[in-house]
């Protein structure tokens, strides 16, 4: 399956960066490993300074803000249950803000991992400057090379997306969730903390990833037009996940907020019925995402609480789009509306998540008639506080 479709015209650059999302993965995949053989295997050049500090420390923090910070949830997730780390993830806004000089190893402070489209966001600059302060080495996760935090930072690390030019995250995006799965493969290679033939396995599954996106692109913009007019009249939705996917359902909220000006929410799926339930109706709608690696216990055990959960909002007939695993009878019985993902396993099932996603968001602003490319009071790179 080629990555780059037949040409044709878009009516908007974040359709287009949407569509160039395989291409932009894969452009990050080759920075980072030699996909040559018939294993693909780590690039040391690029990874090599990284590569000691997850040797050397056994946590991390991660500082960002809006999709980045999303990212870096999903990061953390996949940095602790792959690598063993301990990671916390701070908005950047508030770390520069705190009085804390150092976390859990004052004689050893903990590296500090910035995410930032531009490499110039404000406050993300900001906290990396504090952590440079407070002696903490720190790495620099952009898409622009040269870019400011690049250049301060101990380690840079570049996402290679290429030029977005719609304000909503699209690429730059899917390229940071791609760049985080290297580096938790990464650390558990370094703390020895899975198998090297797990490793390679998880490998040559993340270099299919652009392939298997390209080809399932078409039938979600498909779906997805033709649904989203089943969602104008909403103007409050919220957006459901567990595990890794409740970064996934943030930046599916946040997507459709700066896109569509429709407000939304995005919250574990475990933590509904703590509120947030008493607003679920015909006229706020849930967003699920319902996918399951059937390989994986822990998956397992968060698909089945997802369908109790499913089944009893069934009960309140509430109106629910879901994401699920392709040809998933259950979710469908159960879903007013169904979109399907191609199963995978847990740590790359977000990658292809946020796709449809963004593409629901981008079908919802233009049927409220919203230039999506240049949502009002938003900039590309927020370069003052």
């Amino acid at each position: 399956m080629p990555l780059q479709s037949a040409p044709r015209s878009f009516a908007h650059q974040m359709l287009r960066e949407i569509y160039e999302q395989p291409a932009a993965i894969a452009r990050t995949l080759e920075h980072y490993l030699d996909l040559s053989g018939a294993v693909p295997e780590f690039r040391d050049e690029p990874l090599r300074a990284v590569a000691k500090l997850f040797r050397q420390h056994p946590d991390l923090i991660i500082a960002a803000s809006g999709s980045s910070r999303h990212a870096g949830l999903a990061a953390e997730i996949l940095l602790e249950d792959l690598a063993g780390l301990v990671v916390d993830v701070e908005y950047a806004s508030e770390y520069a803000c705190r009085s804390t000089t150092t976390r859990r190893h004052p004689d050893n402070p903990s590296p500090v991992l910035v995410l930032s489209q531009s490499g110039e966001t404000a406050d993300t600059l900001a906290a990396l400057r504090e952590a440079a302060r407070r002696g903490h080495p720190t790495i620099a996760v952009t898409n622009v090379h040269g870019s400011t935090m690049a250049r301060e930072a101990t380690v840079e690390l570049d996402t290679l997306a290429g030029v977005e030019l719609a304000i909503p995250a699209t690429k730059s995006f899917t390229t940071q969730l791609t760049l985080m799965m290297v580096l938790a493969l990464l650390a558990a290679r370094e703390r020895g903390a899975l198998p090297k033939d797990a490793i390679e396995t998880m490998l040559a599954a993340l270099a299919g990833v652009p392939e298997s996106i390209a080809a399932q692109l078409p039938a979600w913009e498909r779906t997805i037009t033709a649904l989203a007019p089943l969602y104008s009249d909403a103007q409050n939705l919220l957006y459901l996940g567990r595990g890794v996917h409740y970064a996934i359902a943030r930046e599916g909220a946040l997507k459709l907020k700066e896109s569509s000006y429709l407000h939304a929410e995005g919250y574990p799926a475990g933590e509904l019925k703590h509120g947030p339930n008493a607003l679920v109706s015909a006229h706020v709608p849930l967003v699920v995402l319902a996918t399951v690696d059937a390989d994986d216990p822990e998956s397992l055990l968060r698909y089945e609480k997802t369908v109790s959960l499913l089944y009893d909002m069934r009960e309140q007939r509430a109106r629910v789009l879901a994401l699920a695993n392709a040809g998933d009878t259950t979710i469908a019985s159960l879903a007013t509306h169904t979109i399907w993902i191609e199963p995978a396993c847990e740590s790359l099932l977000p990658i292809a998540e946020v796709v449809p996603l963004q593409l629901f968001a981008y079908s919802m602003a233009v049927n409220h008639g919203v230039d999506v490319d240049r949502p009002r009071n938003l900039t590309k790179a927020v370069t003052t506080e």
